[in-house]
This record gives C-alpha cells, structure tokens and sequence, in this order.
C-alpha cells in the first residue's frame, strides 16, 4: 500500500507557478488536446455532481496527458453566491498520481492553479485572436479570476488603459487598489465596455451583463464565467454577430450557457487555431469561450510539482519512501 501523499498548500502554489512556464506549456496541451488523437491524451467531459441544496455544484476533472505521463484530477465546487456573501464561490484541490504505480504523489491547492491556468489560456486566445493594436483591455468581475487575469495580461501585453466594472462598486475600488497598476473604476458596464478592444467576462453573473450593441466591431471577447448550461453572461446578439471560438466544442455544446441558449455555433476550436487547422479572425469580433479542461490541470499540476521537487532535493514524498522501502525489501530477499 502506498503512504501518504505530499502536500503543497495555497501560498507555495503561487510562489511555484510562473506564467512564463505556464503560457508555452498550456499552448502545447491545447493543441494537442484539438487533435482529438486519444493516445496522446485522454480527458473525458467535466462530470458535474449538483449541490442544489447550496446552490452549487462539485465537478470532477480527470486528464491523462500520455507522452508526458501526466495522470491528474481536479475536484472544484462552485456556489453562486448572493452578493455580500462571506462565503468563497470557489473551492479547489487538484491530485497528481504516479501513472505507473496508481497511487497519489501529491494533493494540492487549486484555487492558484484554476485562476492562473484560466487567465493564462484566455491570454492565449487574446495573442492569437485580438485586434493588432489593442490599447484599451476591459475587465467584467473583480474577484480573483479577475486578478489573475489582470496580472496575466498586463504581464503579456501592454494596454493604455485597463478598466474595471462590478456591480458593488466598491468591490471594484477594491480590485484596483489591488494590483500593480493603474485601473479605471467603470460606474455601469457598458461605460466599461464602450470602446474596448478585449473584454473579460469573469462575473458570478447568471444572465447577460455583456450586450453585442455595447462592443467595438472587432473586439476581442474572452468569456470565463457562465459555466452551466442555464448560466449566460452574453447576449444573443453578441453571440450570434461574433465568431466564436472554445477551449472544447464537446465541453462548450454541453455545459456553455452562453453558446446553448443563444444557439450560436462554435466555429473552432482554440487549439485548432494553434495548429493552423483553423483560421484566426483578428479583422472580426470574436469570442473564446473559456470552460477550463482537466489538462490544464494537470500540465499546471506538474509544473508546480517538479519546481517543488526541484527545491526540496533531500525531501522525497511518503508515497516515493514507501516504494523505495519495498523495492529495497524485495531487493534483500
């Protein structure tokens, strides 16, 4: 039997996790991930466990990354809460295994991992589908994921301006007094979005706070809240005027509010674009319909991993001794 796995909390996730490891390596996965190739990688569709009770949900993330041997699961429950609410919307833990021996190397906190590898894939289709000359970047939500993707992208790109917009204001105050730079603190969104060449839509939002006749003709869309089939943050005339784009069709045809109540189609897939089966449209509004992917997970999971491994040299987890010492036994009899 195997021992106890290693553990990584919150804090040394975020001191580990670095986008300039993380960008090339969650490109490569999503191109190969819209390959559709099932030996090079498996990841069955996000299975969901309602909470109705608590207005949430538990969803189970498996992935199996082959050539890198990568075996990984997130489990993430998500609540819509009321506003005000002192209760966390989010709570995330992510395993990684041993592929070969089946049992658990280490338990990690996900929080980190899901805001990070979320804004860093939308950056990803911002680089490949936003205007040019993008100067002005435009922030929907002021929660973490708005953070992380606030850090990303002023990391990644340069904006003349970055504007914020929350329905409590001072939740948005908050979020600009946050980070390291300067923010606009928008008093309506569409004051926020007007103008905009990216919009990012993180809100707990369950109905449209972003409206097609509010967006510049060629903007950049990147839409990461809504992430039930009866949750929307666009319109109808967003959705149907833009070309849209996914991390996954199957995912986004199952679980999108956004693309399943407007009945808009998606046209590629994001790492198709990656692997030129897919033409980028830069000259049209386009929209990328952020979902997450267990293998975001999981090439995030192993990053994390192998910098902590790296800087412990000494330290090997209970899991890793107890193979060591059995293999020893086995090797003395």
């Amino acid at each position: 039997m195997a021992g106890l796995p290693a553990l990584i909390s919150k804090g040394d996730v975020a001191r580990l996790l670095l986008y300039k490891h993380l960008l090339p390596k969650l490109e490569v996965a999503l191109g190969q991930f819209s390959k559709h190739n099932t030996s090079e990688i498996i990841q069955p569709v996000r299975t969901v466990v309602p909470i109705a009770k608590h207005n949430g949900f538990l969803g189970l993330m498996p992935a199996y990354i082959v050539h890198e041997d990568i075996l990984c699961t997130k489990m993430v429950a998500f609540y819509g809460r009321e506003q005000g609410s002192t209760l966390p919307s989010t709570q995330a833990t992510v395993l990684l295994f041993d592929p070969e021996r089946g049992c658990v190397l280490v338990v990690m906190d996900g929080e980190v991992i899901t805001a990070m590898r979320t804004a860093a894939v939308s950056a990803i289709s911002a680089k490949l589908l936003m205007p040019a000359k993008a100067e002005i970047l435009c922030i929907l939500g002021s929660g973490h994921q708005a953070i992380s993707h606030y850090d990303v992208f002023t990391q990644t790109f340069t904006f003349k301006e970055v504007r914020v917009w929350n329905p409590r204001k001072e939740s948005a105050e908050l979020f600009a007094s946050t980070v390291q730079g300067p923010v606009t603190v928008c008093s309506s969104a569409k004051e926020a979005v007007e103008g905009a060449d990216v919009i990012i839509t993180v809100t707990g939002a369950s109905q449209p706070v972003l409206f097609g006749d509010w967006v510049k003709p060629g903007a950049h869309v990147a839409a990461v809240g809504a992430c039930t089939p009866d949750w929307r943050e666009l319109d109808d005339v967003l959705m149907k005027q833009a070309v849209v784009y996914a991390d996954s069709r199957e995912g986004a045809l199952k679980e999108s509010g956004d693309i399943i109540l407007s009945g808009a189609k998606v046209f590629a897939e994001i790492g198709e674009v990656i692997n030129g089966t897919a033409p980028a449209h830069r000259e049209k509004t386009t929209v990328f319909k952020s979902l997450g992917m267990g293998i975001q997970d999981a090439v995030s999971a192993k990053l994390v991993y192998d910098q902590w491994k790296s800087q412990r040299p000494a330290h090997k987890s209970t899991a890793e001794e107890s193979h060591q010492i059995k293999t020893l036994d086995k090797s003395q009899l």
